[in-house]
This record gives structure tokens, C-alpha cells and sequence, in this order.
């Protein structure tokens, strides 16, 4: 799920993959909500705030959803940069290292809030989580090849309607090709997405509403684990079949 392999990614590895990071990007935003009022992945909404806020001249509020943006813009373009060089160094586990660094990254954020938090720190809190979710849905569209994007849902929905029309075309002129699996694969795995995000979201308020930040802490250890169980089984799966060859 976790690693690009030379072979062509399957939609099960993608749906496996949506399943993971669209229910945690959903949890994450979700609880952002409950806790500070904010969505830190809808960047749509923030971009149309900035606008309305530029209209009625309220400086501080302009910088402020400016930078949410740049936030989740360099967070997406330094997951990017890390990917880079994982390529370029042939590191197989980059994914892995990257979700690992986000979980450790958000766990630590998570713990802050737990002993000093105070509303005179929330709008730089939400902008730390806004660079998560840039690397979280840059992680995820890189890994996919733009096929699972965790935090965009408005394209998401606009990739599922696509589908959708493609598959009811083709039902209707009874075209049974290789490019109508395709597209029914395709649809699977953008409903995936849009199902883990909005079941995500769901249980992210009620989580936040029981525990507080301890299910932000929760969801930071969880993707540690992730990460730290796909290293794993990778390393374990690499040394066994580099064990006969050895011999």
C-alpha cells in the first residue's frame, strides 16, 4: 500500500490506500473543527474567505487565511521534495518515512495541546496542521498517481462523476471493453475515498467530543504505526527472498 514498486500500482493497493489516509485526513480535519473551528484541508473555503476578508480590509484576518494556504502549499511541496530525493536515491520506504515523520510530527503537536493548550496559540496551530494536510494529500496523489487524494474531495467528487458518466455510457452501449473495468475500478476506488473521508469526519467529532486531544494523539501514533508496520513487513519480505540467493 505504502510502497511504488516498478510494477503498475493495482486499485486495490489504492483502495486500501484511501481507505487508510482518507479516514485519518477526515479524523484530523474533523477534530481541527471541534477543537479550534477550522478545517485545516479545505483550502477551497479558506481561498474564499481570503477574498471576502480582502473586501472588507481586515488586514490580520487576510494574512491569516494567506498563510493557511501557504501552509498547506509547502507542506505539499516539501513532501514532494522528500520523495525526490527518496527517488533519487532509490529508498523504497520514502512513503513509509514521510507518514512516518507527519504521524511523529502530529503526535508531538498533539501532546503540546494536551498540557499548554490556550486560544492564544490556535491560529498557529492551524496553520501547523494545514502544512500536515499539505503533506498528507501530496503523499497520497504522489504514491496513487493522483488516483487517491485524501484531502480533496472537491476533485474527488468531480473524478467519481466522471466515472460514473463513463460507466452508465458504457452500460447503456453494452461495452464491455478493457477501458469500462477500468473506469468501474476507477469509480470503486474515488468512492473509497469520498466513504473514508466523510466516516472520517463523523467519527473525528465524536472522538474529539468523548477524549478531547487525545484522539488527535491517537491518530498521530496511528499513522507512526502505519508506517512503522509497512517498513517492517517490507524489510522482513526483502530479507526473505534475499535469503536463498545468499545461500
Amino acid at each position: 500500500m505504502l510502497i511504488k514498486l516498478k510494477k503498475e500500482r493495482t486499485h486495490k493497493e489504492d483502495r486500501r490506500l484511501a481507505l487508510w489516509l482518507a479516514t485519518s485526513a477526515g479524523l484530523l480535519n474533523a477534530i481541527a473543527l471541534g477543537a479550534f473551528g477550522f478545517f485545516p484541508s479545505h483550502m477551497t473555503g479558506n481561498t474564499s474567505q481570503l477574498t471576502s476578508e480582502v473586501s472588507s480590509t481586515d488586514l490580520t484576518d487576510i494574512l491569516f487565511f494567506a498563510t493557511l494556504i501557504l501552509a498547506f502549499l509547502t507542506g505539499a511541496i516539501v513532501a514532494r521534495m522528500m520523495i525526490l530525493w527518496g527517488i533519487i536515491h532509490n529508498v523504497r520506504l520514502i512513503f513509509c518515512q514521510v507518514l512516518f515523520v507527519e504521524g511523529l510530527l502530529l503526535t508531538g503537536v498533539s501532546v503540546y495541546e494536551m498540557f499548554f493548550h490556550a486560544l492564544t496559540t490556535n491560529r498557529e496551530i492551524i496553520v501547523f496542521l494545514c502544512g500536515l494536510m499539505g503533506i498528507h494529500n501530496s503523499t497520497s496523489t504522489q504514491l496513487s498517481g493522483g488516483r487517491v487524494r485524501s484531502t480533496h474531495i472537491t476533485g474527488t467528487l468531480t473524478d467519481a462523476g466522471i466515472a460514473l458518466a463513463s460507466v452508465m455510457v458504457a452500460m447503456l452501449r453494452r461495452d464491455f471493453s478493457k477501458d469500462t473495468a477500468a473506469q468501474r475500478s476507477q469509480l470503486k476506488t474515488h468512492l473509497t475515498t469520498l466513504f473514508s473521508f466523510i466516516t472520517g469526519g463523523i467519527a473525528g467529532l465524536i472522538l474529539f467530543r468523548w477524549f478531547g486531544f487525545n484522539a488527535m494523539l491517537a491518530l498521530g501514533i496511528m499513522l507512526v504505526f502505519i508506517a512503522s508496520f509497512s517498513v517492517v513487513r517490507v524489510s522482513l519480505r526483502v530479507r526473505k527472498v534475499r535469503a536463498p540467493l545468499g545461500r
